[in-house]
């Protein structure tokens, strides 16, 4: 704590140093992450992950990991609330080319001498102060934001305000329950099913970028809308755990057997002993309305269950209304709501 008030008295003479005063009469300062280490956010973090595995069933604690990398490098764009040396909110964003996106905002209830923070108004500061910083930056055409821990609506307010379209996602869960049997596999003639390779990666990056063609999602992800961005997300998601745990036997491609392009894909990863998550699933515009999609879901479903896991999860943009009536026939029920916020330089 002292090394903290000791950082938070020379960041007060910097640029990048602000402060802000609560309805209360509580004053904190927002302050450039960059300039702390993660032992000064370790009790965030792990406040954090908390709340992550009672609202979503979900082990934040390898996200928290990469993140303390980042934090001790000094490498992490954004912001931190600090209460007399406590830092009691943090904010951060990556950037790709001419895209930032909004990785997290994250605020803790502090009780303090002349009240309690509520923790919405601090991370509504921290919003401000990022979505400020981010679309005064001349080199940022786009930002992303999709704040998977908050209930839609929590920060909707502040992304309209700065002019972002907002677009609701339902975070969807199946109860894995009974016996583990072997889905029935019914391929249309010409295709084959397998598990995922470590060479798919381009032939799947291809596959997104033409599945997604003038979809919902693409208005979302603008990595989607090609093969190169595509094949970024991929990565993030099987070699750096973006998303859980990477889980090989979970994931499947359907291929033709002639060209050996591929038609469809699942791929699932691990994000706590008890839940696995569908990462990305879709299917060339060729082959839809075969059950390809059912089918896959139901192997990559089948395998969490023989590993251990009591539930499998997804995300779907709301307005996805044939992929929502896809996944409530499959018994996906929405357990949390969040928001998706996207803005564009006019």
């Amino acid at each position: 704590m002292a090394a903290a008030r000791a950082v938070f008295r020379r960041l007060r003479q910097v640029p990048g140093f602000c402060g802000e005063k609560m309805a209360t009469g509580i004053t904190y300062d927002v302050l450039d992450l960059r300039h702390f280490g993660a032992p000064q956010l370790r009790p965030l973090l792990e406040a954090e992950a908390d709340v992550w595995s009672r609202r979503l069933h979900w082990d934040y604690r390898a996200s928290s990991r990469l993140l303390m990398q980042y934090l001790d490098n000094h490498m992490l764009p954004g912001y931190a609330a600090v209460d007399s040396g406590q830092i009691m909110g943090y904010s951060f964003c990556v950037y790709e080319e001419d895209k930032a996106v909004i990785g997290d905002v994250f605020a803790m209830d502090v009780d303090t001498a002349t009240g309690v923070t509520p923790a919405k108004a601090v991370e509504r500061t921290l919003l401000n102060h990022m979505l400020e910083t981010l679309m005064a930056s001349p080199h940022v055409d786009r930002v992303e934001s999709q704040l998977l821990l908050h209930p839609t609506e929590t920060h909707a307010e502040a992304f309209r305000e700065a002019g972002f379209e907002v677009y609701r996602r339902l975070f969807m869960v199946q109860k894995l329950e009974g016996p583990w049997n072997a889905p029935r596999v019914t391929l249309p003639a010409g295709l084959e099913m397998r598990p995922w390779r470590d060479d798919d990666l381009s032939a799947a990056a291809r596959l997104i970028a033409e599945a997604y063609d003038g979809h919902p999602d693409s208005l979302i992800n603008h990595q989607y809308c090609t093969p190169g961005g595509s094949l970024r997300f991929l990565n993030n998601i099987v070699r750096y755990a973006g998303c859980g745990v990477f889980v090989p036997p979970a994931s499947h491609v359907v291929v033709e057997r002639g060209t050996r392009t591929m038609a469809a894909l699942v791929l699932g990863s691990r994000v706590s002993p008890v839940s696995g998550h569908i990462t990305q699933l879709c299917v060339s515009s060729r082959y839809r309305r075969q059950g390809l999609a059912r089918m896959l879901l139901g192997v990559s479903a089948a395998h969490f269950m023989r590993q251990g896991a009591s539930e499998i999860s997804l995300t779907v943009t709301e307005m996805n209304h044939e992929a929502v009536k896809l996944y409530e026939a499959e018994e996906y029920e929405v357990r949390h709501s969040f928001d998706a916020a996207v803005w564009v330089r006019p």
